[in-house]
């Protein structure tokens, strides 16, 4: 019994140490420092805009992921686990094609916001919705004062992201942004899609 217990032991001791580490990179570091968030354009949906009468409410009235935008977002989610990213809190806004890339990620469970919805059909909102999102980052950036090593990855659209930052993006890239406590950018650093 004994050299079964021992037996046993060797091999989980040996199971551990044939298994790599996944080493913490320049972006994993700073998700975590309480200082960043991660903005990301949601993966490839076919088409521009949205069709005439969608409702944010009803997915087949949007448009949406197609098979190589799900693709893209799966792909991404293990990219940001390979950078070790294993779980974040992730908003996303409420359009369809950004909650399914959110989900997608993996990173936990998704909370749909408001301020990261599209304002493409209405541009006249840009600086409505930018403030929204600066209240949203620095609220969520202070609650991190009780889990300050949680990432914080937002889906959203390029007309939010470039208001955001000035940059603009593709279908899946994210920024990285450095935020002052009030919630506005600092610095920011494209990732492009994986």
């Amino acid at each position: 019994m004994k050299s079964l217990s021992l037996c046993l032991s060797l091999v989980t001791l040996l199971m551990f140490q044939g298994t790599p580490a996944i080493a913490q990179t320049e972006l994993a570091t700073a998700l975590k420092d309480g200082q960043h968030v991660l903005l990301m354009r949601h993966a490839d949906a076919p088409g521009f805009g949205d069709p005439s009468g969608y409702q944010v409410s009803e997915c087949a009235t949007q448009r949406n992921l197609g098979e190589y935008g799900r693709k893209q977002a799966k792909a991404t989610g293990v990219w940001l686990t390979n950078q070790g990213i294993d779980k974040a809190k992730v908003f996303s806004s409420p359009w369809c094609r950004c909650f399914d890339t959110a989900t997608l990620l993996g990173k936990g469970s998704v909370t749909k916001e408001a301020a990261l919805g599209s304002f493409f059909d209405n541009m006249s909102q840009s600086k409505k919705y930018t403030d929204d999102l600066i209240k949203l980052i620095a609220q969520e950036r202070g609650k991190g004062s009780n889990n300050p090593n949680m990432p914080i990855i937002m889906v959203t659209h390029h007309v939010n992201i470039q208001s955001y930052t000035g940059t603009v993006v593709s279908s899946g890239d994210m920024v990285l942004v450095k935020v002052d406590q009030s919630g506005r950018p600092v610095s920011h650093k494209i990732y492009p899609s994986p």
